[in-house]
């Protein structure tokens, strides 16, 4: 009776439609994971690009264009031959093994929990792609293409991949419990950091901050904000893994800290100057999506209203300091907003995800309290290390190669002394 109870609990399991196992493809978690990359893919190209491209001025338009693309390229090679099997195989503490370097044992039958590995790896592999790109907005209009490249590929193996495996592969700052749910310190601090260290080694661009340097196309900012806004469902819904209520919510939550921080940034510049601008809504608005993107699967709307008009406010003074009062030219702002935005979340996530904010709730055995303290050790942990290996690698890229175009190169455009074409006609 036993054996024909077992059987038939078996078969009735079997049958039943949408239940997904561990060890078992679920197609609509699939789906949703394939098109969360492709969604990933768009922030990058065209999304980050074109929001880049209008900021910075007509004579380097296209410099910044073939950065980015080049780096998508650059880093899809990279997370083939080494950078998945570094951040995701393995138990090391510190980085992982070359177990599945160029993807070694992974087949259309591997699985990450419900979806194919291959979706899995599609999936952090425009992570490594999207990070490295948000960084060109630190040092752009004045860093050596060439520079550029082998800056990118060597930070990559040596930061981004190592900080990937620290909290999303295994490593020490997942086994202490921090919530990094997209990217607050994985992608944001990362690059926030190593944009401001770029900014202060290669100086400001030639008449800063004296000489206006406006953006030489606002629509084609506000085109790309509006992409990065789109694809960034995939960056923080994506990140559950699954079709399911944590997806939806995560997209819920990143739509409203979005629209909260660029109403932030708008009614303070329309109280300070009397007319809100097109550059500070859109700035408010990728303020609110980095500030949110650690947290978005912890928290519920209420909290993703209160991060997203924290990190608008918060942003939006973290930007005037560092412009007007330390006089650093992070020339699209990198840092005050993906840095100081990315760090704030991390932070925020420990207090929002208590049931009281109507979030997920605490791990067992932590509070506020404690999820706190390993919050600020993840920021800093990940803004130490990123900062001191990002200083040392320019020094060393330096005595190969210049890191920064020279005058005449500056003056002209790198559009036409890099890449030998204009933008416009």
């Amino acid at each position: 009776m036993a054996f024909v109870y077992k059987l038939t609990l078996a078969l009735l399991i079997a049958a039943l439609p949408n239940v997904a196992f561990a060890d078992t493809l679920n197609a609509a978690d699939t789906a949703w994971m394939m098109t969360a990359s492709a969604l990933v893919l768009f922030m990058l190209l065209p999304g980050l690009s074109l929001f880049y491209a209008g900021l910075v001025g007509s004579k380097n338009v296209l410099s910044v264009l073939m950065q980015c693309f080049t780096i998508a390229c650059v880093m899809s090679l990279l997370w083939f031959a080494v950078g998945y099997s570094l951040a995701f195989s393995g138990e090391g503490w510190f980085i992982g093994n070359l177990d599945k370097a160029f993807m070694r044992g992974v087949t259309v039958d591997s699985l990450t929990g419900t979806i194919p590995e291959s979706v899995f790896i599609v999936f952090q592999m425009t992570f490594i792609m999207i990070t490295p790109a948000l960084f060109v907005g630190g040092f752009a209009e004045r860093m050596n293409f060439g520079a550029m490249v082998l800056f990118s590929i060597l930070w990559s193996l040596l930061v981004y991949i190592p900080i990937c495996h620290w909290v999303w592969g295994g490593g020490w700052l997942a086994e202490r419990g921090l919530l990094d749910f997209a990217g607050g310190t994985v992608v944001h601090v990362t690059a926030g950091v190593t944009a401001i260290v770029a900014a202060v080694v290669l100086g400001n661009r030639r008449g800063f901050p004296k000489k206006p340097m406006p953006p030489h196309s606002l629509p084609l900012t506000v085109a790309g904000a509006g992409m990065l806004w789109f694809g960034w469902f995939g960056f923080n819904g994506g990140s559950q893994l699954a079709a399911d209520g944590g997806a939806g919510m995560a997209i819920l939550v990143t739509h409203l800290s979005a629209a909260a921080g660029s109403v932030a940034w708008m009614i303070i510049e329309w109280v300070r100057f009397r007319r809100p601008s097109v550059l500070g809504i859109v700035t408010g608005m990728v303020a609110g999506l980095g500030t949110i993107t650690p947290a978005s699967g912890y928290v519920g709307p209420m909290g993703g209203i209160l991060i997203g008009l924290t990190g608008g406010t918060v942003c939006y003074f973290a930007t005037q300091f560092i412009k007007s009062k330390l006089k650093i030219d992070d020339s699209l702002d990198v840092f005050p907003v993906h840095g100081v935005g990315g760090a704030l979340g991390t932070l925020l996530a420990a207090v929002f995800i208590s049931t009281q904010f109507q979030g997920a709730g605490y791990a067992e055995g932590m509070t506020m309290a404690s999820q706190l303290n390993v919050q600020l050790l993840g920021v800093l942990a990940t803004a130490a290390y990123t900062g001191v290996v990002s200083y040392i690698l320019l020094k060393l890229i330096a005595m190969i190669t210049p890191l920064r175009a020279d005058p005449e190169t500056e003056q002209i455009g790198l559009d036409q002394i890099h890449h030998g074409e204009a933008g416009y006609n």
